[in-house]
């Protein structure tokens, strides 16, 4: 006989009083089905780094469930974004990421240009009151961000700098050589998890002393603070407590800090090590209601991966990846019980290193778009 279900503690816009949302978020297909519209055909979506399309006719493709998109540079130098499909009989014009001097549909030749529109189709000039204009690609809201590309499906979305307030100023303070970056290396890591279980876990670091004694030995805990507010969350220490720790090695870099970290709705984390100059990305892909792929984009001082940043990026891999992983893969397990539904926030009201109210965000912003009652 099949449990009873649990009735729902409060989701309440105070996070010190306020439940977690109810495990069935974490884990039942209808919720993941309304994710899309819900959530991410409504977002700003990471789509690349702009040294992947540095000149005309370089492009890249991204996936979004189940819309494709492929973003590209014009003859002018503008980037532009376009549903990736062929308005022929929709077959994808371009894979992966590359460069061409038109975009021709592999299926019957149908040509376009940088900017959409089509300027070839073949015996099209034998068809009675054919017209090119009507079959144009159709665009998507594209930006550059501090060299990051973005992509929103939703045409009527604020622009990124509008929605993101003083991100760009705190990615500019902890690495100011941010514009001489470039694409460097991508891991990938397949977890048995749901997006949001993964979201969770980096945006606090009450667990950090429990499972990461590495990265506890490379930041000044007691000056980590999370700070919140519209789309994005800052996670960073002030100083660093080893800078020959047990996690790697760095000399101090222009700015004194142990980890600067952020988190941009609805899926995305950004990184910043202390040392010489770096950023990641890491990217968390729904794949199902209960798995998950996770992308880390590294980007480094003319793509140039030194030992110093070599040692960074495995510690990443190797160490911090594997253990976060495998605490998300318990959780994911636990939602399954009987035995829980919700838990409390755990909110002190000095914000301290050991508290909480950044999940409390993020939740907040899923259960404001599921519309789940916040009280």
């Amino acid at each position: 006989m099949d449990a009873p279900i649990p009735s729902d503690a409060p989701f309440c816009a105070d996070p010190a009083q306020s439940w977690t949302i109810p495990a069935r978020y974490y884990r039942d297909a209808s919720v993941f089905e309304a994710e899309k519209d819900a959530i991410f055909y409504r977002a700003w979506w990471y789509a690349g780094h702009v040294s992947r399309v540095p000149e005309a006719g370089s492009y890249l493709t991204t996936q979004i469930h189940d819309q494709n998109i492929f973003v590209i540079r014009g003859r002018d130098g503008a980037l532009r974004a376009f549903y990736n499909v062929c308005q022929h009989r929709g077959h994808e014009l371009l894979r992966g990421e590359g460069r061409t001097n038109v975009i021709t549909c592999p299926y019957h030749a149908w040509a376009y240009d940088f900017e959409g529109t089509l300027r070839s189709a073949h015996n099209s000039k034998n068809v009675r009151g054919f017209d090119a204009c009507d079959f144009s690609l159709k665009s998507v809201q594209v930006e550059e961000f501090c060299g990051l590309i973005f992509v929103n499906l939703d045409p009527d979305a604020a622009p990124f700098r509008e929605q993101s307030g003083d991100l760009e100023k705190e990615l500019r303070h902890y690495c100011p050589a941010i514009d001489t970056l470039a694409y460097a290396q991508r891991d990938t890591y397949e977890v048995e998890a749901n997006w949001k279980v993964l979201i969770d876990n980096f945006l606090e670091c009450y667990h950090c002393h429990c499972a990461h004694k590495d990265f506890v030995d490379l930041v000044d805990m007691p000056s980590y603070r999370s700070t919140v507010g519209g789309i994005y969350s800052s996670h960073c220490s002030g100083q660093a407590r080893n800078t020959d720790s047990r996690a790697y090695s760095f000399k101090p870099g222009d700015v004194d800090f142990g980890y600067a970290g952020w988190f941009v709705w609805p899926n995305l984390t950004l990184w910043v090590y202390p040392g010489e100059p770096n950023l990641s990305t890491l990217q968390m892909l729904p794949s199902g209601p209960q798995t998950c792929t996770e992308y880390q984009d590294w980007f480094v001082p003319g793509g140039v991966v030194t030992d110093q940043l070599r040692d960074a990026m495995v510690y990443q891999k190797d160490v911090l990846q594997p253990e976060d992983i495998s605490l998300c893969e318990s959780v994911q397990r636990g939602l399954h019980s009987n035995g829980y539904n919700q838990g409390r926030f755990i909110v002190d009201e000095g914000r301290t290193e050991l508290s909480e109210h950044a999940v409390h965000h993020f939740q907040s912003m899923v259960a404001k778009a599921l519309g789940i009652e916040i009280e």
